[in-house]
């Protein structure tokens, strides 16, 4: 078991005492982070007393604990998760050697691209909710929306350490890169484009939470997976923390559906809008936009990059180790539907090459749960209504499908037809108007905004009622 210091500066459990040439390069990073913070962070509630879970420990159901603080003072840290002793590699070229801690020289370049990538999502999502805080739909929400800050925060602090631990300068430039760019900046932007979109309504930050950060869930277990180690262990405990920051979305997502569905039915015309609430089909136009934006994040769905990250043992498939029983995927393909010449044509890829997609299916898989059960809330309130995810190859900006038009069922479009009923599948400048209008803060403890139902129970055995935030 791992020994923590909660105490340091920088709380971690991986005796940075011990390398004070390391603590001080991150004691140097830490001003500049709080000053990122402090610039980019939550708008308007930095001196406020926030009840957020803090982790003191990496596993057990006592890992974290909750009590008030302001969050500029919130205990950011490092924190690994406990050592698999003999751990082997387990998938790739490497199949069954030693795991590395220390990085190989021949996947330096490679692993620092992957562990930036990464890191430039946490800070990147803070970004485009700064101002989220001052439109909340109640006081459970705006602590939720704080706990994903400053979490996301604590995950830039894990990629931060691998960079300064394991890749010299060029790792501490890399570091002071993640806190120069921008989400949405035209000169500076984030590194992918999902983490470049406007975040400025909570509709769009429910689906950001359930699609975004679903994405972090199946991107942290392939790395999980990888055989550098101090990667692994970073992912592995960085997974703890991410489950809640779905639970948001999801559950987020459902409170509108089933509070829509409501009012559809309170108002003699069926327009939950006239009730002052959202109408399920601009709920279902938000669907679309961030599930088919946060699908490219996975990469091109036939991709050397893939293959490359699977043969050295850097990025492997989702649960690789315990899902499946080959773990080399040589002399093995998958079918994807390749466009040719204005059509679609299946072809045979080599596996390697389309291990994009296989997480991609798996992460499709996983978000059509979730639709099932939003189906069945807004069912349950007596409004026949389906929610439904697009198809995959559906507004795509990345990947073979980038630059096609297709239909929410994937088939091919003119142009002309896709910008015909463009304003019918994605949210229209009116939507987001309306948005804006009908989202006023409510911030008394044991109310919500009409357009959202409250939770079934709130955190950490605590009423929904209860002061979340102390303003």
């Amino acid at each position: 078991m791992s020994t923590f210091d909660l105490h340091a500066k920088i709380p971690n459990n991986v005796d940075l005492a011990a390398d004070r040439r390391l603590q001080r390069a991150l004691e140097h990073w830490q001003p500049h982070y709080l000053s990122w913070w402090n610039e980019m962070g939550p708008d308007g509630f930095q001196d406020k007393d926030i009840y957020l879970r803090t982790a003191i420990g990496v596993s057990g159901d006592d890992w974290a604990q909750f009590d008030y603080v302001r969050m500029p003072d919130y205990r950011w840290g490092i924190f690994l998760a406990d050592q698999v002793p003999d751990r082997k590699v387990s998938f790739g070229d490497h199949l069954g050697q030693p795991a590395w801690q220390e990085v190989p020289g021949e996947h330096r370049t490679t692993l620092r691209r992957i562990i930036v990538t990464q890191g430039d999502t946490e800070p990147a999502s803070v970004e485009q909710q700064r101002r989220l805080g001052l439109t909340a739909p109640s006081l459970y929400d705006l602590r939720n929306l704080f706990q994903v800050n400053v979490e996301e925060g604590r995950h830039l602090w894990a990629m931060v350490y691998l960079l300064h631990s394991y890749f010299g300068a060029e790792g501490r430039d890399e570091a002071e890169e993640l806190l120069a760019r921008r989400a949405g900046d035209a000169d500076k932007p984030r590194i992918l484009d999902a983490f470049n979109q406007p975040c400025n309504d909570w509709l769009s930050f429910f689906c950001f939470t359930m699609f975004a950060d679903r994405d972090g869930k199946f991107q942290l277990a392939s790395l999980a997976e990888s055989g550098f180690d101090p990667l692994s262990r970073t992912c592995r405990f960085m997974l703890t923390e991410e489950a809640h920051h779905m639970f948001v979305g999801d559950t987020g997502l459902e409170r509108i559906l089933r509070r829509s569905a409501q009012l559809t039915r309170l108002d003699p015309a069926g327009d939950a809008r006239a009730q002052g609430g959202i109408d399920l089909p601009t709920i279902q136009r938000f669907i679309n936009f961030w599930f088919s934006y946060c699908l490219d994040l996975f990469g091109s769905e036939v991709s050397t990059n893939a293959s490359d990250f699977f043969a050295a043992g850097l990025k492997g498939r989702f649960n690789e180790e315990k899902r499946y029983t080959e773990h080399t995927a040589l002399n093995q393909t998958k079918t994807i539907w390749m466009p040719r010449a204005g059509q679609l044509v299946a072809e045979d890829i080599d596996l390697r090459n389309a291990m994009n997609e296989c997480l991609r299916e798996d992460y499709v898989d996983d978000c059509q749960n979730a639709i099932r059960r939003w189906s069945k809330a807004v069912q349950s309130e007596g409004v026949d209504f389906e929610v439904t995810l697009p198809n995959p190859r559906f507004h795509r900006h990345q990947g073979i499908y980038a630059g096609l038009t297709f239909d929410l069922r994937g088939n091919l479009i003119s142009q002309e037809e896709f910008d015909r009923r463009k304003a019918e599948w994605l949210p229209s400048t009116a939507d987001l108007e309306y948005l804006r209008s009908i989202m006023q803060p409510v911030y008394e403890p044991g109310r919500i905004a009409n357009w959202i139902a409250p939770p079934k129970k709130g955190i950490n055995n605590n009423e929904f009622a209860f002061e979340y935030v102390k303003l």
